[in-house]
Protein backbone atom coordinates (compact mmCIF):
# COMPACT_ATOMS: atom_id res chain seq x y z
CA UNK A 1 0.00 0.00 0.00
CA UNK A 2 1.12 3.55 -0.86
CA UNK A 3 1.59 6.41 1.46
CA UNK A 4 -0.86 7.95 -0.64
CA UNK A 5 -3.25 5.69 0.09
CA UNK A 6 -2.76 5.26 3.43
CA UNK A 7 -2.99 8.88 4.28
CA UNK A 8 -5.79 9.24 2.27
CA UNK A 9 -7.40 6.07 4.03
CA UNK A 10 -7.26 7.70 7.89
CA UNK A 11 -8.51 11.12 6.24
CA UNK A 12 -11.57 9.68 4.73
CA UNK A 13 -12.61 8.90 8.95
CA UNK A 14 -11.04 12.16 10.12
CA UNK A 15 -13.26 13.49 12.85
CA UNK A 16 -15.69 16.48 12.08
CA UNK A 17 -15.37 20.26 13.92
CA UNK A 18 -11.64 20.63 12.45
CA UNK A 19 -10.20 23.60 11.63
CA UNK A 20 -7.72 23.42 8.85
CA UNK A 21 -5.16 25.70 8.10
CA UNK A 22 -3.46 26.14 4.64
CA UNK A 23 -0.75 28.29 4.01
CA UNK A 24 -0.77 29.62 0.06
CA UNK A 25 1.63 27.61 -2.43
CA UNK A 26 4.78 28.93 -3.61
CA UNK A 27 5.43 32.35 -4.15
CA UNK A 28 7.15 34.76 -6.51
CA UNK A 29 8.24 36.58 -3.10
CA UNK A 30 9.09 32.90 -1.83
CA UNK A 31 11.73 32.55 -4.55
CA UNK A 32 13.06 36.16 -4.82
CA UNK A 33 13.27 36.42 -0.99
CA UNK A 34 11.32 39.61 -1.19
CA UNK A 35 9.49 40.20 2.63
CA UNK A 36 6.11 41.33 0.80
CA UNK A 37 3.62 41.50 3.21
CA UNK A 38 0.53 42.78 1.99
CA UNK A 39 1.82 44.18 -1.70
CA UNK A 40 0.20 42.21 -4.61
CA UNK A 41 2.22 41.94 -7.89
CA UNK A 42 3.49 38.39 -6.01
CA UNK A 43 1.19 35.16 -7.79
CA UNK A 44 1.98 31.49 -7.37
CA UNK A 45 4.40 30.27 -9.70
CA UNK A 46 4.06 27.14 -11.28
CA UNK A 47 5.29 24.63 -8.48
CA UNK A 48 3.18 26.67 -5.81
CA UNK A 49 0.13 25.55 -8.28
CA UNK A 50 1.36 22.63 -8.67
CA UNK A 51 1.95 22.18 -4.67
CA UNK A 52 -1.83 24.07 -4.25
CA UNK A 53 -3.48 20.91 -6.56
CA UNK A 54 -1.85 18.32 -4.65
CA UNK A 55 -3.33 19.52 -1.37
CA UNK A 56 -6.29 20.28 -2.76
CA UNK A 57 -6.44 16.63 -4.18
CA UNK A 58 -5.95 15.69 -0.73
CA UNK A 59 -8.39 18.03 0.84
CA UNK A 60 -11.26 16.05 -0.96
CA UNK A 61 -11.03 13.32 1.31
CA UNK A 62 -11.24 15.51 4.37
CA UNK A 63 -14.88 16.32 3.59
CA UNK A 64 -14.85 20.40 4.19
CA UNK A 65 -17.46 22.35 4.09
CA UNK A 66 -16.51 25.95 3.55
CA UNK A 67 -13.24 27.75 2.45
CA UNK A 68 -12.05 31.14 3.88
CA UNK A 69 -9.41 32.87 2.52
CA UNK A 70 -6.71 36.34 3.04
CA UNK A 71 -7.38 38.51 0.38
CA UNK A 72 -3.59 38.34 -1.28
CA UNK A 73 -3.37 37.05 -4.32
CA UNK A 74 -1.11 34.24 -3.43
CA UNK A 75 -3.66 33.09 -1.16
CA UNK A 76 -6.34 33.53 -2.99
CA UNK A 77 -5.21 31.41 -5.58
CA UNK A 78 -4.38 28.59 -4.02
CA UNK A 79 -7.81 28.89 -1.89
CA UNK A 80 -9.85 28.92 -5.75
CA UNK A 81 -7.27 25.68 -6.56
CA UNK A 82 -9.14 23.93 -3.45
CA UNK A 83 -12.15 25.65 -4.15
CA UNK A 84 -12.31 24.30 -7.79
CA UNK A 85 -11.20 20.52 -6.88
CA UNK A 86 -14.30 20.63 -3.84
CA UNK A 87 -16.89 22.39 -5.59
CA UNK A 88 -16.63 24.97 -2.83
CA UNK A 89 -16.75 28.88 -3.07
CA UNK A 90 -14.21 30.57 -1.76
CA UNK A 91 -14.90 33.65 1.05
CA UNK A 92 -12.70 36.35 1.54
CA UNK A 93 -12.01 37.35 5.07
CA UNK A 94 -9.68 40.23 5.76
CA UNK A 95 -8.31 38.84 9.35
CA UNK A 96 -6.80 36.14 7.35
CA UNK A 97 -4.36 38.72 5.82
CA UNK A 98 -1.19 38.50 5.43
CA UNK A 99 0.81 40.42 8.26
CA UNK A 100 1.16 44.29 7.87
CA UNK A 101 5.10 44.54 7.29
CA UNK A 102 4.90 48.60 7.51
CA UNK A 103 7.78 50.13 6.44
CA UNK A 104 9.54 46.58 5.35
CA UNK A 105 7.46 46.22 2.85
CA UNK A 106 8.47 44.94 -0.71
CA UNK A 107 12.59 44.58 0.85
CA UNK A 108 15.02 41.69 0.02
CA UNK A 109 15.28 39.43 3.28
CA UNK A 110 19.19 40.01 3.32
CA UNK A 111 18.59 43.43 2.97
CA UNK A 112 16.44 43.84 6.15
CA UNK A 113 18.80 41.80 7.90
CA UNK A 114 21.75 43.84 7.21
CA UNK A 115 19.93 47.14 8.35
CA UNK A 116 17.80 46.42 10.63
CA UNK A 117 19.28 43.07 12.51
CA UNK A 118 16.73 39.99 12.67
CA UNK A 119 13.48 41.52 12.51
CA UNK A 120 11.64 37.94 12.95
CA UNK A 121 12.84 37.46 16.28
CA UNK A 122 12.19 41.26 17.00
CA UNK A 123 8.49 40.67 15.71
CA UNK A 124 8.16 37.62 18.19
CA UNK A 125 9.40 39.18 20.97
CA UNK A 126 7.26 41.98 20.29
CA UNK A 127 10.13 44.63 20.86
CA UNK A 128 9.04 48.22 20.12
CA UNK A 129 11.10 48.42 17.13
CA UNK A 130 8.78 46.40 15.18
CA UNK A 131 5.84 48.77 16.02
CA UNK A 132 7.63 52.04 15.51
CA UNK A 133 8.27 50.42 11.64
CA UNK A 134 4.49 50.43 11.36
CA UNK A 135 4.83 46.86 11.27
CA UNK A 136 1.61 44.58 13.18
CA UNK A 137 2.75 43.20 16.35
CA UNK A 138 2.46 39.92 17.06
CA UNK A 139 -0.14 39.49 19.65
CA UNK A 140 -2.21 41.56 17.14
CA UNK A 141 -1.87 38.68 14.31
CA UNK A 142 -2.84 36.43 17.04
CA UNK A 143 -6.01 38.64 18.06
CA UNK A 144 -7.49 38.47 14.13
CA UNK A 145 -6.75 34.91 14.26
CA UNK A 146 -8.66 34.23 17.05
CA UNK A 147 -11.20 36.31 16.11
CA UNK A 148 -12.26 34.17 12.31
CA UNK A 149 -11.72 30.86 14.10
CA UNK A 150 -13.96 31.39 17.15
CA UNK A 151 -16.37 32.76 14.14
CA UNK A 152 -15.92 29.69 11.99
CA UNK A 153 -17.00 27.66 15.22
CA UNK A 154 -19.72 29.21 16.09
CA UNK A 155 -20.67 29.28 12.20
CA UNK A 156 -20.07 25.82 11.22
CA UNK A 157 -20.42 23.89 14.25
CA UNK A 158 -19.06 20.49 14.02
CA UNK A 159 -17.64 21.32 10.46
CA UNK A 160 -14.33 20.72 8.77
CA UNK A 161 -13.63 24.02 7.14
CA UNK A 162 -10.64 25.58 5.60
CA UNK A 163 -8.95 28.65 6.16
CA UNK A 164 -5.97 29.59 3.46
CA UNK A 165 -3.58 32.05 4.87
CA UNK A 166 -0.04 32.96 5.66
CA UNK A 167 3.21 31.80 7.60
CA UNK A 168 2.95 33.83 10.58
CA UNK A 169 -1.11 33.84 10.99
CA UNK A 170 -0.82 30.03 11.37
CA UNK A 171 2.30 30.41 13.44
CA UNK A 172 0.19 33.11 15.58
CA UNK A 173 -2.52 30.16 15.71
CA UNK A 174 -0.17 27.19 16.74
CA UNK A 175 1.41 29.94 19.85
CA UNK A 176 -1.98 29.86 21.26
CA UNK A 177 -1.94 25.69 22.09
CA UNK A 178 1.90 25.43 22.29
CA UNK A 179 4.17 27.51 24.18
CA UNK A 180 6.54 28.28 21.57
CA UNK A 181 9.47 30.44 22.56
CA UNK A 182 10.61 33.40 19.78
CA UNK A 183 13.85 31.24 18.29
CA UNK A 184 10.98 28.15 18.08
CA UNK A 185 8.84 30.59 16.45
CA UNK A 186 11.35 31.89 13.79
CA UNK A 187 13.35 28.47 13.41
CA UNK A 188 9.44 26.80 12.57
CA UNK A 189 8.80 27.03 8.95
CA UNK A 190 5.23 26.13 7.71
CA UNK A 191 5.75 25.00 4.16
CA UNK A 192 3.93 26.10 1.35
CA UNK A 193 0.59 24.15 0.93
CA UNK A 194 0.92 22.39 3.88
CA UNK A 195 -2.22 21.39 6.04
CA UNK A 196 -2.28 22.80 9.70
CA UNK A 197 -4.61 21.16 11.13
CA UNK A 198 -6.67 22.19 15.17
CA UNK A 199 -9.73 21.19 17.15
CA UNK A 200 -11.82 23.17 19.41
CA UNK A 201 -13.40 21.43 22.40
CA UNK A 202 -14.68 22.92 25.44
CA UNK A 203 -13.02 26.33 24.76
CA UNK A 204 -9.46 24.72 24.60
CA UNK A 205 -7.47 23.48 21.32
CA UNK A 206 -5.68 21.33 19.96
CA UNK A 207 -2.93 20.22 17.49
CA UNK A 208 -4.29 16.86 14.91
CA UNK A 209 -1.63 17.81 12.09
CA UNK A 210 1.67 20.31 11.61
CA UNK A 211 2.83 20.61 8.12
CA UNK A 212 1.15 17.76 5.99
CA UNK A 213 1.29 16.90 2.57
CA UNK A 214 1.98 14.87 -0.29
CA UNK A 215 4.73 12.84 1.37
CA UNK A 216 6.84 13.61 -2.09
CA UNK A 217 7.18 16.75 -0.55
CA UNK A 218 8.17 16.16 2.67
CA UNK A 219 11.68 16.96 1.73
CA UNK A 220 10.56 20.61 1.09
CA UNK A 221 9.92 21.74 4.42
CA UNK A 222 12.34 23.54 5.62
CA UNK A 223 12.54 25.80 2.66
CA UNK A 224 9.98 29.32 2.52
Amino acid sequence: MSDNVIIISIWSSIKLGQIIFLRHGQAKNNTERILAGRTEGFPLTDTGIKQSEHTAELLKHMNISAIYSSPIERAKHTAEIAGKYNSLEVTIDDRLNELDMGKFTGMPYDEIFKSHGNVFMKFYNSELEIAHNGVETFPDVKKRILGIVDYVIEKHPDENVLLVTHMDPIKAMLSTIIDLSPTNLFELIIANASLNIFREKDGKYSLSGLNVMDPSRFDQVGSL
